[in-house]
């Protein structure tokens, strides 16, 4: 039973004259899990925003670390089962789907 406990991303993207930094950093707790968005575009303040999932909708989530060790042992045994699908959440911290 695998359980993610915190993830970081960040995205940087060097454009100019505003440079955009994009991070989503996502903790577990005794509740559930908490979602927090911040973005910077050039000097501008930093804008955040956080929310909570609660365990109920979190049930079966599969994050980005439990993805790629999901992909491997499909990939060691070579099968795909069908209709394989788990929730999930996408660059903005959504629920969303992920089907194989």
């Amino acid at each position: 039973q695998l359980e993610t406990l915190e993830q970081e991303e960040q995205e940087c993207l060097e454009l100019r004259p505003h440079p955009t930094e994009k991070r989503t950093h996502i903790v577990s707790h005794q509740h559930g899990m908490t979602v927090t968005k911040t973005l910077q575009e050039g000097e501008a303040e930093p804008q955040c925003q956080s929310f909570c999932y609660s365990r109920a909708k979190l049930r079966g989530l599969l994050l980005e670390g439990a993805s790629l060790l999901l992909l491997r042992v499909l990939a060691r045994r070579q099968t795909v089962p069908p209709d394989l699908v788990f929730p999930a959440m996408d660059t903005e911290g959504d629920l969303c789907s992920s089907s194989y």
